[in-house]
């Protein structure tokens, strides 16, 4: 029921550890304001500068509210309004037509824009599924540590958020949470006033650096070896918990033989930084075990990103930290949670279940996806794509690849949006979605441990209709029978989890959606006696399922693909190291048409050490130029010490319609792929840098 006037109870819907939950002022069905719930522990009355700004977005003067058709050239963004009964049937004759006769060349194209369950990928997963569509591997940002946990813990499982706040040392290791973990924040700042030591591991010197005792700014890509330079001087100097070790752990021996050949020198050399540094550090972190490390996902964006998460989750371990609540690690936690992911998504509505399944297509390579001809390999050219929950044409690595393949004539191609982004441009059919505040939906976190119930505070929007109606109306359009495809939200809701999971016990959906969220069963220390989520109940070193997969079982440093150690050739030609890490009022590409958090961020903007700036002839100010063999931009230069030497720094996504020549970041970034999962590599890329 949405609310006319009053208050109705929300949840955040973007790619954030955080989850809040939101309370929505609505005054004649209109949201006027949005705040956090004081009521919800993790959240406690606070969000986010952008969030808190959520009512400007959904009613956004350009907010998408009618179906449109092309009627320009692609990319031009000309369209003009057509009605819902229109719009659905022109897709279901050209998706019918496809799908009789070449069900792989649809291909779908989705991911974070909401974290729902039910309007992230339920109805219509179900819906290419039962046409036999291309499956698409969801790889673009999580993957490689996704995968470095599971090889190591076995699931994205790690300690309490809240718990941080007794800490005694903490390693921000990749992470800015000042900017993308608000609420993990305060709990480090608590336990900073309570005499935390707090250290940030980061090639740049962030927001959240910046208020750490101290900053280790180490090359890009190379966490991993810092990770075993550390277990060097553990097993060295005996800083170890033997007991756990040998009760917990599986491979200790072959740790130890490897990380013995990490001298403190030579992890020095590979990471830039001082030998002592290394030395200091591990002494550091095995003086207690109230010892808490927090990885974010930026530093798994390079080709090592994989066994970079699985050498710093071995840490605790190795220490022990896992015997407190406030020791361990955090990546992700989403594993806790109880998702029935087949009940969901239905990969059993596929022809060929579970023998001959379609293939699969890594979005982080929809560049040469879509500018492949197809062949016996490759399958069939894609003639269709469906985007939905995604912006590849701004976020999408290698970009002018990507905008060459959404330009092709023959392509068709579906975006269900809330704003004319990028990738809209592109669109030959364009479908109105509506926003959190419109809609059902049940979430899970990747930073807490509650599931959370969002129930729509005002009606959609104009003619928006939720991403499941849209499936829905095309499935029915195409006369599918399929039951699966016509369930409501609200019984899409109800399968979301197991609930008869323990972690569950005396919560069903019904309880859920009245009380709005839950905290999962789960214990404060939760491997304090192993029990890890892994086949032998270990923290696995030494992982047999990647041994059977022919790759190292062992965690190791792998240098970068664009690195001096790698590619000296490339790296003579552009020296310099380029990361894009989120702007602080920007959420991937999701605010950056709120024009007060736009206006906040200024210009795109080059941040550039003092001596790499002067060997460039460039001043603080000036407008350079960033390139390499795959393109370049434009950005404003910043000459700051907070970029290492060797390094430049683009805070970003933006849209490249809304940057000053039309281009971002993405211009100069890879498709190539991390060592594990699949993910893509951002972080991997060397540029060089001129005055424009």
């Amino acid at each position: 029921m949405n609310a006319p006037t009053g208050f109705a109870r929300a949840v955040c819907p973007h790619d954030c550890p955080d989850t809040c939950a939101m309370r929505v002022t609505v005054e004649d069905g209109r949201a006027v304001k949005v705040t956090g719930d004081p009521d919800h522990p993790p959240t406690q009355g606070v969000l986010c500068t952008k969030v808190s700004r959520y009512a400007e977005r959904v009613h956004h003067p350009r907010r998408l509210t009618q179906p449109m058709k092309r009627v320009g050239r692609k990319g031009e963004g000309r369209f003009e309004p057509i009605g819902w009964d229109e719009a659905v049937a022109i897709a279901a004759a050209k998706l019918g037509e496809i799908a009789r006769r070449a069900p792989e060349a649809i291909v779908p194209y989705s991911y974070a824009g909401t974290m729902g369950l039910v309007q992230g990928d339920s109805i219509a997963q179900r819906f290419f599924h039962k046409l036999g569509a291309s499956r698409l591997d969801r790889a673009i940002c999580a993957s490689a540590g996704a995968a470095g946990l599971r090889y190591t813990y076995g699931a994205s499982v790690g300690m309490h958020t809240e718990y941080f706040a007794e800490s005694e040392v903490i390693l921000i290791w990749g992470a800015n949470p000042i900017a993308s973990n608000l609420h993990l924040w305060t709990r480090v700042q608590e336990a900073k006033r309570n005499g935390a030591t707090v250290i940030a591991i980061d090639p740049y010197r962030s927001l959240t650096a910046e208020k750490c005792q101290q900053h280790i700014a180490l090359k890009p890509g190379t966490d991993a070896a810092l990770a075993l330079g550390i277990m060097h001087v553990l097993i060295v100097e005996d800083r170890l918990d033997h007991a756990y070790i040998a009760a917990h752990t599986q491979g200790f021996d072959g740790l130890k033989a490897r990380a013995l050949t990490y001298t403190p020198a030579r992890v020095a050399a590979i990471c830039g930084i001082d030998e002592q540094t290394v030395v200091d550090l591990a002494r550091l972190y095995a003086s207690t075990r109230k010892s808490a490390i927090r990885m974010n996902y930026g530093m798994q964006r390079v080709r090592g990103g994989g066994n970079a998460v699985r050498a710093i989750a071995c840490l605790p371990a190795l220490t022990g930290a896992w015997r407190e609540r406030s020791g361990g690690a955090l990546l992700s936690s989403s594993g806790w949670s109880p998702a029935d992911v087949n009940a969901l998504q239905r990969p059993d509505l596929m022809p060929g279940w579970p023998s001959k399944l379609p293939r699969v297509i890594n979005m982080n390579q929809i560049g040469d996806a879509l500018t492949h001809e197809g062949d016996a390999a490759f399958g069939p050219k894609i003639e269709a794509i469906v985007v939905y929950n995604s912006n590849p044409v701004a976020v999408a690595p290698d970009s002018a690849k990507v905008a060459a393949g959404f330009a092709r004539d023959d392509l068709f191609t579906i975006v269900l949006e809330q704003f004319q982004t990028d990738t809209a441009d592109y669109a030959d059919l364009l479908l109105p979605a509506t926003t959190q505040l419109e809609h059902l939906d049940i979430h899970k976190s990747y930073g807490h441990t509650h599931v959370m119930v969002n129930l729509p505070a005002i009606a959609p929007v104009g003619g928006a209709l939720p991403n499941t109606e849209i499936f829905r109306r095309i499935a029915r359009g195409m006369q599918l029978t399929e039951p699966a495809l016509f369930e409501s939200d609200d019984e899409v809701a109800s399968r979301a989890f197991r609930w008869d999971d323990p972690a569950l016990e005396g919560v069903d959906w019904p309880t859920l959606k009245a009380q709005g969220w839950a905290k999962l069963k789960i214990a404060d220390a939760p491997f304090a006696n192993g029990g890890f989520p892994t086949t032998t109940g270990k923290c696995e070193f030494y992982s047999d399922a990647l041994a059977k997969s022919g790759l190292d079982p062992l965690p190791d440093y792998l240098p970068p693909y664009e690195s001096a150690d790698h590619a000296p050739e490339l790296a003579a030609r552009y020296p310099l190291a380029m990361i894009s890490p989120p702007a602080r009022n920007f959420l991937n590409t999701t605010f950056v048409n709120v024009e007060s958090l736009r206006a906040t961020e200024g210009e795109p903007h080059l941040d550039l050490h003092p001596s790499d700036a002067a060997d460039r002839g460039v001043a603080d100010g000036d407008e350079v130029r960033v390139f390499n063999d795959r393109g370049s931009l434009r950005a404003r230069a910043r000459v700051t010490e907070r970029a290492r030497e060797g390094l430049v720094v683009g805070l970003s996504i933006w849209w490249k319609k809304l940057a000053p020549d039309g281009r971002n970041a993405n211009q100069v970034t890879s498709q190539a792929l991390t060592d594990l999962g699949g993910s893509a590599t951002f972080y991997d890329c060397l540029v060089e840098v001129e005055r424009a």
